[in-house]
């Protein structure tokens, strides 16, 4: 496994389309072991392929319990990171809405106020190109709706009503 380098905001690619997932071969498997350890290491809730380079229908997102608000363990607290993977995405129901601050990697320090469903269901393929459906709520659910985005060319400065900058929190 490796660290990807996560591509940010102005490079170009953040805007394409990407492209369906035909080879379900070692690339594919070795892309989606690395996408894990960048997001741990980014300490993020999801990561698509077009975030470390690939124009690829590929992502992931952190698989939390429902009543989990996506906030960083207490000090000393090991987080137990369990992975959804998405090959092909396509959210096929949602319902709900919900609106929150939400940030991405690729745009440190910018959080845009967005509404996203409450749940969310998706049908993609994993890692073996196996059809999947799976049903999510809370900050799974939007992270799953965040990460799709990404794949069609979408992010939250496209996306967000306002923003606050990381500084303006305090």
């Amino acid at each position: 496994m490796a660290l990807r380098t996560i591509v940010l905001d102005g490079d170009p690619i953040l805007k394409k389309v990407c492209r369906p997932v035909t080879d379900f071969g070692e690339k594919t498997a070795q892309l989606l072991d690395d996408m894990k350890q960048t997001l741990i290491k980014a300490e993020g809730l999801g990561l698509a392929g077009p975030q470390v380079g690939m124009l690829r229908r590929i992502c992931i997102v952190v698989d939390l319990p429902p009543e989990d608000d996506g906030t960083a363990p207490a000090e000393g607290e090991d987080l137990e990171y369990q992975f959804i993977e998405l090959v092909n995405p396509q959210i096929i129901e949602t319902e709900g809405k919900v609106g929150l601050y939400e940030g991405c990697l690729s745009f440190p320090g910018h959080n845009g106020w967005i509404e996203r469903p409450e749940t969310v269901t998706v049908k993609a393929q994993d890692r073996n190109g196996n059809e999947f459906t799976v049903t999510r709520t809370g900050m799974t659910a939007r992270a799953i709706c965040h990460e799709c985005d990404h794949l069609d060319g979408v992010t939250i400065m496209d996306l967000a009503d306002h923003f606050y900058e990381d500084e303006e929190k305090d």
